[in-house]
């Protein structure tokens, strides 16, 4: 699939001079003929304002590709931003988007706390706003969120992480697994970790599963930014602290990106080879380093979230809003961002371990066989 879009989606059509002499001397009947045969997408109907977190991750540039696509397919135009994780430049970009008069603003938030301020101002200009994937919290300008089922893609994690240290660690008397979450700053960490609890929890409860460290928690197992980096530290200090004399049989690891850390710290100290087996190790968004980390025996499992679909979701949404109907939604009851329940539409995330890879990546036209080669 196409990578690296542009910040900015195309530039609109030209526009022709209001002067009659002109008209009559260019428009003849071929031309009038080939203005009416336009098809309906290249129509204009307004300008679409897309915000997002950050091009270091494969899974935000697939968002923004396909959600360009597919409002330019609708006949809107797009101004697509990457911020980069940095949050005042996002605030910043969000901003320029209200002043030069988007229709509607579609934002993934880097910190879902930190755009009141700037959504009240959008609200002022009559701008609606979808919040992306990511909670818009602290805010009653919210109109709707497009999503993914985020405490079942932390059921699905733990699932996966379970099932993984059945088939490899059968004989052990007690699993001992570390916990990592996503940033704390971002509203669906929460519901990954709270998820993949209700699965952990009970087996810790009765000494199956042992935290060796003792770390739990989102407080303490949070990690900012979702930052591999981050997460390859943490791993390197656990795995001296706690694992001199004992081994690490799991590690729920939220995300992709955290997974490539974590799995570099573990090899860094000899699992994967000689008799280390390597830990079952879980993930998230499919990302192509982490699906071949899975060809590989390093990681066991990530969720498959389709940005295509959640694409188009979204671009329902902003449609029913500018057309005057009602964008589809099937939740009006979980996400509560402290100020209203903002309606949503949540869509199912697909647990991805060694056995299913073709059928969910490559047959649905995600990743081309080629790109996991």
């Amino acid at each position: 699939m196409a990578r690296g879009a542009a910040d900015v989606g195309q530039s609109a059509p030209p526009v022709w001079e209001d002067n009659m002499t002109f008209t009559r001397r260019a428009l003849g009947a071929t031309a009038l003929a080939t203005l009416i045969a336009m098809p309906a997408f290249a129509q204009d109907s307004g300008t679409i304002g897309i915000s997002m977190p950050t091009k270091s991750s494969a899974r935000w540039i697939s968002d923004g590709e396909s959600m360009v696509a597919q409002f330019e397919e609708a006949g809107y135009e797009t101004n697509l931003q990457y911020a980069e994780d940095d949050i005042p430049n996002q605030l910043a970009q969000i901003e320029n988007m209200i002043t030069t008069g988007v229709d509607a603003l579609v934002i993934a938030a880097i910190d879902g706390t930190t755009l009141t301020n700037a959504l009240a101002n959008a609200a002022a200009m009559d701008i609606p706003v979808v919040a992306y994937d990511r909670l818009i919290r602290d805010s009653g300008d919210v109109d709707y969120y497009a999503t993914f089922d985020n405490f079942q893609v932390g059921v699905q994690q733990a699932t996966n992480l379970v099932n993984g240290l059945e088939e490899r660690f059968p004989d052990a008397e007690q699993w001992n697994v570390e916990l990592f979450g996503g940033s704390p700053d971002d509203n669906n960490a929460y519901f990954f970790y709270d998820g993949a609890m209700s699965v952990l929890q009970p087996l810790i409860d009765d000494g199956s599963i042992q935290i060796v460290s003792g770390q739990m928690g989102m407080d303490t197992v949070g990690t900012l930014r979702w930052d591999g980096s981050v997460a390859q530290a943490r791993m390197d200090n656990l795995l001296s602290a706690n694992y001199t004399d004992a081994r690490v049989h799991g590690v729920l690891s939220p995300y992709d990106g955290l997974s490539i850390g974590i799995i570099s710290s573990l090899r860094g100290v000899g699992y994967g080879s000689g008799d280390m087996a390597m830990p079952i190790v879980t993930g998230q968004d499919a990302e192509i380093p982490s699906v071949k980390a899975i060809q590989r025996g390093d990681q066991y499992s990530t969720i498959f979230k389709d940005t295509r679909e959640l694409a188009r979701v979204t671009v329902g949404m902003v449609d029913a809003l500018l057309q005057g109907g009602e964008p589809e939604i099937n939740d009006t009851e979980t996400y509560d961002n402290g100020v209203k329940v903002v309606p949503s539409y949540l869509l199912e995330p697909v647990p991805v371990t060694e056995e299913n890879i073709t059928e969910v990546l490559i047959d649905s036209g995600y990743y081309e066989a080629s790109e996991l080669e």
